[in-house]
């Protein structure tokens, strides 16, 4: 099962601008429509996909800046509507957000949000700035709604834009996070549009390939091959690859080969059931549920109770020999000890009363006879 979890899908949401008078923002009514043009070449480029091998294809929106609800619409529902039925094919929608300078303070992400944010399946932020970075990996990748588990890197820029601390990345991969590395700036091919107009990956193919190997080689370093998976991100089909030349292109960055096929296998699929956890409480999976085998039927009473020398009775426990009364009675060991020392106390073997019964009845006779 091979993932490639980032197919752009470019659409345009008709929406209305604000009111004049009371200030209020009209929310869009209609939502992007697709030409059968625009489907007919989504439905080619899966086709390609599915036969070089992909099982889970993941499609991607981007969005530059901040999210409103009251204007961006998600367009993957009605994508995945108009698509051809492909069985055996899992579809998944992600979200992607564009961080920079202006987006710092706020891009969308906050609790109000929740419920437009559980249309998507996944949710990824690219950073662009040393603080969008350390907010990325340190706020929004711990477990809530909203948790981002995919932080993809620009590593088709003249200039890396920040640096890449170890104690950021160890904390993002402890929280569950990946960072990501799409193939196609290897290739010089085409990006997303919107990344390019964001300033994310240049236009000159040459210049492209060259930063992407070594921003790639210092994301391998420092993330120790550790937490990465490989996406396309293709949005020309002569740029696409199967998976495995992928993993051995991978491994050009200094993975191992077990982790560059890792990286398209096993950890986006750890990755997509990280990611189901947030529409539950605190990351939890689901609630328990018992599970009773088929034809399994309760009983009705309780096993009786089987003492030990019923189940071998040749083992005998050992007996601890009592002393008896002369009525035949059980006598605690310890009323003989007691009875000694009334004894002893009283200074007679025969009396039978209370400690000190007899001393005080010699005291009587004294004073009798005085």
């Amino acid at each position: 099962m091979f993932f490639d979890l980032n197919i752009p899908v470019n659409t345009t949401a008709s929406s209305s601008g604000p009111k004049k008078g009371k200030g209020k923002q009209q929310q869009a009514s209609n939502s992007p429509q697709f030409t059968a043009a625009q489907l007919n070449a989504i439905d080619a480029h899966l086709d390609l996909l599915i036969h070089l091998g992909y099982t889970v294809i993941c499609f991607n929106q981007t969005v530059n800046k901040k999210i409103d609800p009251k204007i961006h619409v998600n367009p993957l529902n009605e994508l995945l509507e108009k698509l051809k039925p492909r069985p055996g094919i899992l579809f998944l929608k992600r979200l992607s957000v564009i961080l920079d300078e202006d987006s710092e303070k706020g891009f969308g992400l906050i609790n109000a949000n929740t419920s437009y944010f559980n249309s998507y399946d996944i949710l990824s932020l690219i950073p662009t700035t040393q603080a969008t970075f350390a907010l990325a990996c340190l706020t929004h990748t711990l477990p809530s709604p909203l948790t981002t588990h995919i932080i993809s890197i620009p590593l088709t820029l003249p200039r890396f834009p920040f640096h890449l601390k170890h104690t950021l990345i160890r904390t993002a991969i402890k929280n569950g996070a990946v960072f990501e590395i799409n193939y196609v700036g290897a290739l010089g091919g085409e990006s997303d549009s919107i990344l390019l107009e964001a300033g994310a990956a240049e236009a000159n193919g040459g210049n492209a390939k060259r930063n992407w190997w070594a921003a790639a080689r210092e994301l391998v370093r420092v993330t120790k091959g550790k937490g990465l998976i490989v996406s396309g991100g293709v949005v020309a089909q002569a740029d696409m690859r199967p998976p495995r030349d992928v993993a051995n292109l991978i491994t050009l960055l200094g993975l191992p080969q077990d982790a560059a096929h890792a990286a398209c296998t096993s950890v986006p699929k750890s990755l997509i059931l990280r990611a189901q956890t947030r529409k539950t409480y605190r990351a939890v999976f689901s609630e328990p549920v018992l599970v009773i085998p088929e034809g399994y039927t309760a009983p009705t009473q309780l096993p009786p109770v089987v003492s030990t020398q019923s189940r071998n009775p040749s083992v005998q426990l050992p007996s601890v020999s009592q002393p008896q009364t002369s009525g035949g009675q059980k006598k605690r060991p310890h009323d003989d000890d007691i009875v000694d020392s009334n004894q002893k106390q009283t200074g007679s073997g025969t009396s039978s009363g209370p400690i000190g019964q007899s001393g005080d009845k010699k005291k009587k006779r004294k004073k009798n006879k005085e």
